[in-house]
């Protein structure tokens, strides 16, 4: 499997490598163009789940423990963790996000049936991954519901809830994009809100916070070495940023609005990670201090982390269900959610269960990826070859639309 993926991420950098000689310039377009902003925003919350609010607490400990670990002594914790978040593996995004805007419109290998059915596989398990990971976490953020480590009635009714609200929200596009919106904005007041309880009304000093920063830092000068597998866990990351890649790809590049093509990598590269340092350099700063959270700081975490898998799942389902023509306008409201809420219900326990694991999805979805390869390279060599934009019909007022010029 390590073979697998390496052979995947250095398919990917060459792949980007060459769209960026080929039509770095040219503007992106996309079915849908939405302004700068929103289109950042339904990236960020459609290309992020529950596991960045909740997995960091739980992770700074293992990537200090180089005793334990010794492939993490070149960096610290902080770095460690943004490096399995931030920045480089953005690029899984650029790629697939350019492929559907530019490319597929033109190949239409992901309308061959068996392709397509093998996608919507992809989307939909990894939609149930997503709610079990919420599932799995809340023990630990919700330990006055339990023991703090059986998964116990009531956090499932939490994630069906989260389930159902999601279903609901795909429904209609305008939820998609108001609840992207609306998540970017509630996690920058989760921010706010940790960064007061630590630094302005705790004990640590700001100068802490600003060290943190510094920290990521080493992320940059070590970039190189997570390129490539570092463990079994970064394995395991890897394949769960595969697994997302195809779809985040497939759903944002509906709404790209008329950035050129290197504008959009940067966008996908910087504009995620920001926040995503400032998040962590806050709760690392919890971590080392042994600042409890428990009580209002673990609900308000937990409220956020169910809005990003209610952000992430309804973007998803409406990928899927437009996909398989199991739309509401076919089967009615009431039918509609009935399918989605009890076929993601039952995936759900089926990741509970160990019967799937994220890893296969992520092998599968490398396998689309070399699969689409040589079917371009066979059939649609010399199509790719005359592309020189986004098709025409992708129409956009610029006098509505920000661009950048």
């Amino acid at each position: 499997m390590t073979i697998w993926l390496s052979a995947g991420i250095i398919f990917t950098l060459l792949a980007i490598a060459l769209i960026l000689y080929k039509w770095g310039t040219v503007r992106v377009v996309g079915v849908t163009p939405v302004r700068t902003f929103t289109f950042i925003a339904i990236l960020f919350t459609s290309g992020l789940d529950v596991g960045l609010i909740m997995f960091p607490l739980t992770e700074f400990a293992g990537y200090a423990d180089i005793k334990a670990s010794p492939e993490y002594a070149f960096a610290n914790p902080l770095a460690i963790e943004f490096g399995y978040w931030g920045f480089l593996i953005w690029g899984f995004y650029f790629l697939t996000c350019f492929y559907f805007c530019v490319i597929e419109p033109k190949v239409k290998f992901f309308e061959i049936p068996w392709v397509k059915f093998i996608n919507n596989v992809v989307i939909i398990g990894t939609c149930a991954f997503t709610a079990y990971l919420l599932l799995t976490n809340l023990p630990w953020y919700l330990p006055e519901l339990g023991d703090g480590e059986s998964v116990i009635t009531e956090f499932y009714l939490i994630v069906l809830a989260a389930i159902c609200l999601a279903v609901y929200s795909s429904t209609d596009i305008k939820y998609v994009r108001i609840l992207s919106i609306s998540t970017t904005w509630l996690f920058i007041a989760l921010i706010a809100f940790m960064w007061f309880g630590a630094f302005a009304v705790g004990d640590s000093q700001l100068s802490a916070f600003t060290d943190n920063l510094t920290d990521i830092g080493s992320y940059f000068a070590n970039i190189h070495q997570f390129v490539l597998p570092l463990n079994d866990y970064h394995e395991f990351y890897l394949f769960w940023w595969f697994a997302w890649s195809i779809m985040i790809g497939q759903f944002t590049s509906r709404f790209v609005g008329g950035l050129r093509t290197y504008q959009v990598l940067c966008a996908m590269l910087v504009f995620p990670s920001i926040p995503i340092a400032i998040w962590f350099s806050v709760l690392y700063q919890y971590h080392e201090a042994g600042i409890p959270t428990q009580g209002l700081k673990n609900f308000a975490m937990i409220f956020v982390g169910i809005i990003f898998v209610i952000n992430s799942l309804d973007s998803l389902i409406r990928l899927y269900t437009d996909n398989l023509n199991l739309t509401v306008k076919r089967f009615g409201k009431a039918k509609y959610m009935t399918i989605n809420i009890v076929a993601l219900a039952l995936l759900t326990l089926l990741f509970k269960l160990e019967f799937l694991q994220i890893q296969w999805v992520g092998a599968l979805v490398i396998a689309l990826f070399f699969v689409c390869l040589a079917y371009i390279g066979y059939n649609k060599l010399g199509t790719v070859g005359d592309i020189v934009g986004s098709p025409k019909a992708n129409k956009i007022d610029y006098k509505k639309i920000d661009t950048v010029h």
